[in-house]
């Protein structure tokens, strides 16, 4: 007998078009609600989402504040394009609250990619005359847009690559020189600095202070003193892609506050609006003027800065504001590395590493080979024991929400703990 999940399947087959995420594609659940921590499916079965969407719920699924603001909106005004509203401003000054003083200037947008882009127009609308490259490091990720997809020259059909020059990040456990920290000497960093950061005709270094979809890589701290350092002495504007790690999910509102960083460019979305689509660019004032808008198209976009989204992004704020919410994933983070460290030692786990609540178990077979076949079955076997978390290569991200329960999350990730034992206890057999 068919359940009401692959009838659905079944269903969509007929209408939509393929090339789904690996996740919906392994995970094959049709979800119908969430509530906090938990997603039920139209089966009624229920998940631990260790994934938070996709890294969108950070106060869980429809927490109930967000959900009566933004209703409450729905009714009022949805849509004037980039006029002013009561809105903007609420969302402008709820995140001000937050955000280091420095990035005093902000416009409002979409989608994480949309405000990259964004950022990469007023890099160059800023830039001196000569400077018309833009540095990135390898293994990151700013998009699926032409601008931010290009920026680590994402082959795609007979796409040309980007003009841009790239660096190395510090993905210590696959060091590309095969050398360890911190007898390195930080390698990458100055590799970067020579390769990139100080060419002349460089306007701008794009890059994740942590790295999400390259698998949770966290630099140690001499890593940003060296690189960002380098970008002050050149003049190179600083573009801190905090589209995943901002607005908490590190332990500090930025990542970059944990590297002492001072960028000139933020871009930040996921987190922000519960799920709803909102996508902030905040940057130093002299960066972000009425001429750098002007001269770039200025920030307007057809859905960019709608009431409804910004409403959910004031909402989130004020509650992670008000309920000190940043020292509370602090304390989780601590639990979560806790329990992972019993996870890191399987012979199936090469790596456990991240900080706060953005984690990944990097899944390795014989010789520290990176092992895609085991985290897929690893993900499934998960979900069948009805914890959700984010597959991505050779890795296992764990990003739940800011609210989770200690006894939940331990819980959760000791049966993704069994999950991992079962996959390699079947490849033994």
């Amino acid at each position: 007998m068919t359940t009401r999940g692959e009838r659905h399947l079944e269903g969509e087959r007929e209408f939509v078009a393929l090339g789904a995420s690996q996740e919906a594609d392994l995970g094959r659940r049709v979800f119908a609600y969430g509530r906090g921590c938990v997603l039920v499916d139209v089966d009624g079965r229920e998940y631990v989402d260790l994934a938070a969407g996709t890294m969108t719920q950070s106060l869980g699924h429809s927490h109930p504040e967000v959900v009566e603001a933004v209703t409450a909106q729905v009714g009022a005004l949805t849509n004037v394009h980039d006029n002013p509203t009561p809105q903007r401003l609420d969302a402008a000054r709820a995140l001000a609250r937050l955000l280091p003083e420095h990035l005093g200037a902000m416009g409002f947008f979409t989608t994480g990619t949309e405000v990259v882009e964004a950022a990469l127009r007023v890099a160059h609308a800023t830039a001196e005359p000569g400077r018309t490259r833009i540095a990135a490091l390898r293994r990151g990720f700013h998009g699926k847009t032409r601008g931010s997809r290009a920026a680590v020259q994402w082959d795609i059909g007979t796409e040309p690559p980007g003009p841009t020059l790239l660096g190395y990040p510090a993905y210590c456990y696959r060091c590309p020189f095969e050398l360890t920290y911190p007898a390195c000497d930080m390698l990458c960093a100055r590799l970067t600095v020579k390769q990139a950061i100080a060419r002349p005709d460089v306007a701008a270094l794009l890059a994740e202070p942590i790295q999400g979809a390259a698998g949770v890589i966290v630099p140690p701290r001499e890593y940003w003193e060296v690189v960002g350092k380098a970008c002050a002495d050149h003049g190179v504007l600083l573009i801190a892609d905090e589209v995943l790690t901002g607005g908490g999910r590190t332990g500090e509102f930025l990542a970059s506050q944990h590297y002492g960083l001072a960028p000139d460019l933020v871009t930040l979305a996921k987190g922000l609006g519960s799920g709803h689509p909102v996508a902030v660019l905040a940057g130093r004032p002299d960066l972000l003027t009425e001429a750098t808008w002007g001269a770039v198209g200025g920030y307007s976009s057809t859905f960019g800065g709608g009431p409804v989204g910004l409403t959910a992004a004031t909402a989130t704020l004020t509650v992670l504001h008000r309920d000190a919410l940043v020292d509370k994933v602090r304390k989780l983070g601590l639990l979560l590395a806790d329990e992972l460290s019993t996870v890191a030692e399987h012979p199936l786990v090469g790596e456990v590493r991240g900080l706060g609540l953005l984690h990944a178990i990097e899944l390795v077979g014989p010789g520290r080979a990176p092992n895609p076949s085991a985290v897929e079955r690893v993900f499934q076997r998960a979900l069948d024991m009805g914890v959700r978390v984010m597959p991505g290569g050779s890795v296992l991200r764990i990003a739940p929400p800011f609210l989770i329960e200690p006894d939940e999350l331990v819980d959760a990730v000791r049966r993704l703990g069994r999950a991992i034992d079962q996959v390699y206890r079947e490849d033994a057999s």
